[in-house]
């Protein structure tokens, strides 16, 4: 697959705020072929979306990332559509298509959004292209929301509902606490794309050598109050640093390193909509094998290793906590892997494995010269953190990448006015 042209640049972290369209616009002026304009508008609108979704909107990540695949994968229909008639159309059509997605599930936004829409709209020149930008962008927007009618969202749909996840206690199962299982029916919601799901062979057995090794692994260097001999002050850091918001920073990087670095109209859009459907995609498989699965974190299985039939596997001798809190669902697989290697993979398809980032949290900057390194830190933070086994994390990130892979194939970077994700594309292996 060939690969947008890309500079080794670093970027730093900006805060999330919707760019000026006013400098690109008057920098490159409006033309037929100029995508960089509509280009910027498009990165705008990621911006925008992140701040309704995740700021204002305070969803968790892994449902987050649904409205975010349907935000995205409808600017990419009307952008597809749209760019054929110029820059002035394919600004005013993913402009359009991503304030009406968004507007639908997140109406508490609609003053901030309807002046993220006009602010758009006010640099594209009045005329016939932004009149049939508006009106693609519309179109595309209202089929995306068509097609997430009664889609098995927050289990409040015309369709049976999802029981309450719910596994009587026993060696290697998880048990939820009293608030219950949080995202439980996100595993049942719909495909955003038409893809052939990953299989995955479970978490290793309770009796086997290998998850003797996980579990002595995370009970040393996950716990609250390791020694710098086990866990040492770097990996601490690492691991706080990852528990924060996996998907708004890797947003902000990329938003920023678009701004700087161009690529153009469709390959931008392109990116975002397989980002998107691969994170959504991962995040609905990997909640499914934690509702039926229901592993047990490492701090159950910590106290329960007496319980567990394996002779390697001994008992804290005290109290043992995570460094990081336990989120309120299962180990298997792990969510944070659903949100990150997804991105990773599409990024390095796209760019390259050697895609300098900079990532920010709370004031702390943590650089990456490849992806590669960054999923390393980011798959060795949650063991770091006390809240995977080893095993949900490989198997998380095996998911992902696969995902990935066969969301680039559905999302192709070729015979552009073909696609759809609709489901034309059928299922496509790795």
């Amino acid at each position: 697959m060939r690969s947008p042209r890309r500079t080794a640049v670093t970027v730093l972290l900006a805060p999330l705020l919707v760019v000026p369209l006013a400098g690109p616009a008057a920098a490159h002026g409006w033309g037929g072929d100029d995508s960089d304009v509509a280009a910027s508008t498009a990165v705008a609108w990621q911006r925008s979306a992140i701040r309704t979704i995740y700021t204002d909107g305070a969803k968790a990540p892994p449902d987050g990332a649904l409205y975010l695949a349907f935000t995205s994968l409808a600017v990419h229909d009307a952008a597809v559509d749209a760019n054929r008639h110029g820059s002035r159309a394919a600004a005013a059509a993913v402009a359009t298509a991503a304030h009406d997605v968004l507007l639908e599930y997140f109406p508490a936004g609609s003053a901030k959004l309807a002046a993220d829409l006009a602010a758009s709209l006010a640099m594209v020149p009045d005329g016939k292209k932004k009149a049939l930008g508006v009106a693609i962008g519309a179109k595309a927007a209202d089929e995306m929301i068509a097609s997430r009618v009664n889609d098995g969202r927050n289990n409040v749909a015309d369709r049976p509902p999802v029981p309450s996840y719910a596994k009587a206690p026993a060696p290697g199962i998880w048990q939820q606490p009293a608030t219950g299982m949080a995202l439980y029916w996100l595993g049942f919601v719909d495909p955003v794309i038409d893809i052939k799901p990953v299989v995955l062979d479970g978490p290793d057995p309770l009796t086997s050598r290998k998850y003797a090794r996980d579990y002595e692994e995370v009970r040393k260097v996950g716990e609250l109050n390791a020694p710098l001999t086990d866990r040492s002050q770097e990996q601490t850091g690492i691991a706080k640093f990852f528990a924060a918001a996996s998907v708004t920073m890797y947003r902000e990087a990329v938003c920023n390193m678009l701004a700087a670095d161009p690529i153009g109209l469709l390959p931008t859009t392109r990116l975002f909509a397989r980002i998107d459907a691969a994170a959504a995609t991962a995040a609905i498989e990997t909640w499914r094998l934690k509702y039926e699965v229901g592993f047990w974190r490492p701090s159950q299985a910590i106290a329960g290793a007496t319980t567990d039939d394996n002779d390697a596997t001994q008992p804290h001798p005290t109290t043992w906590a995570p460094l990081v809190p336990n989120p309120a669902y299962s180990d298997y697989t792990s969510g944070h892997a659903a949100m990150t290697s997804p991105f990773a993979q599409v990024m390095r398809r796209t760019f390259g494995d050697h895609t300098p980032l900079v990532l920010t949290v709370g004031g702390v900057t943590r650089s990456y010269a490849t992806l590669s390194d960054l999923e390393h830190d980011a798959l060795n933070a949650r063991i770091w953190g006390g809240l995977h086994f080893r095993d949900a994390m490989e198997d998380g990130y095996k998911l992902g990448h696969r995902t990935a892979n066969r969301v680039i194939r559905a999302i192709p970077d070729r015979d552009e006015r073909a696609w759809s994700w609709r489901g034309h594309w059928g299922h496509h292996d790795d």
